[in-house]
């Protein structure tokens, strides 16, 4: 395992160092306090543990790496995300996973305003609750929230899922319930313990959309 300290080394020669073809294996960094865009952009399978909170879009345009947060994340961790893991210990700031395309998404605790936002195909579980908008604009991918979400969830959902398991303060435009059948249930048990999280599949309610408010309706393909 290689070890950077952010408190002795500068915060470009960690990205750069996370880039270049010798970076293969873990990472450790110590000391992040705070500071913004820490390991964005790898494009490699490298497990990276930041040990402590980081700030803005740690983790952006990840792709194949597993990065791992011990602390809390600002806003926009895991943007436009490809493929691989983040893992937040703590709490998430605003438009956590926004735009993600592809991979994982874990926060332990809460996530605040617009998490998903833009989803596009990025899986994103929440072990405490979100606030308002979650998954506003979701493309495709998985938003699970195993507590409450705030007003506006799923506010001009296209074909995104939401699972929540606690309680909704209000559905957004477009979004509405859906059964919660088995092969529902099933989904949300492999996300679930992809993302390490023990919670009951059953006690989850299912949300996607009404399609009301397509320009062209999918039904209409031919």
């Amino acid at each position: 395992m290689q070890t950077f300290d952010l408190a002795a080394q500068p915060l470009r020669a960690l990205n750069r160092a996370l880039h270049e073809p010798s970076s293969a294996g873990a990472w450790r960094v110590l000391n992040p306090g705070g500071q913004h865009a820490i390991a964005v952009g790898i494009n490699a399978p490298l497990e990276v543990s930041i040990e402590g909170p980081a700030g803005y879009y740690c983790a952006g345009m990840n792709a194949e790496a597993t990065v791992r947060v011990a602390g809390n994340a600002g806003p926009g961790v895991a943007e436009n995300m490809m493929s691989g893991a983040v893992i937040v210990e703590g709490d998430a700031s605003q438009y956590a996973g926004a735009t993600g395309r592809g991979g994982l998404l874990v926060i332990k605790g809460n996530a605040s305003s617009r998490c998903g936002i833009s989803m596009k195909g990025i899986d994103i579980v929440v072990g405490g609750s979100i606030g308002h908008m979650g998954a506003f604009m979701g493309q495709a991918g998985t938003l699970v929230v195993c507590g409450d979400a705030g007003d506006g969830l799923g506010d001009s959902l296209f074909e995104a899922e939401i699972f929540v398991g606690g309680e909704t303060r209000g559905l957004g435009a477009d979004c509405e319930e859906k059964p919660m059948d088995e092969a529902a249930r099933g989904r949300l048990a492999v996300l679930l313990e992809r993302a390490g999280v023990e919670a009951d599949p059953a006690s989850f309610r299912r949300f996607g959309s009404a399609r009301k408010l397509y320009n062209f309706h999918p039904d209409d393909a031919y």
